[in-house]
């Protein structure tokens, strides 16, 4: 599961495997592989809004899903 206490400007979520998720970072959600690859555009505390290719943007609560981080 996630964990996130933000950091001070709260544009920081951290994941277990030790990723942080920031504005512009690519995710996956892992529950849901049929929205496609999402682009995070804010997050704030545990509250994450991204924009999935084919779900469109969503906001996820990072103490309850925990956002796959996909690399590069």
């Amino acid at each position: 599961m996630t964990t996130s206490d933000g950091d001070r400007d709260g544009r920081r979520v951290n994941t277990t495997s030790g990723a942080t998720l920031v504005p512009g970072a690519w995710v996956r959600h892992p529950d849901r592989p049929d929205w496609g690859l999402g682009q995070i555009q804010s997050a704030v505390g545990t509250r994450i809004t991204v924009n999935f290719e084919h779900a469109g943007k969503v906001t996820i609560n990072a103490a309850v899903v925990s956002l796959d981080h996909v690399e590069g």
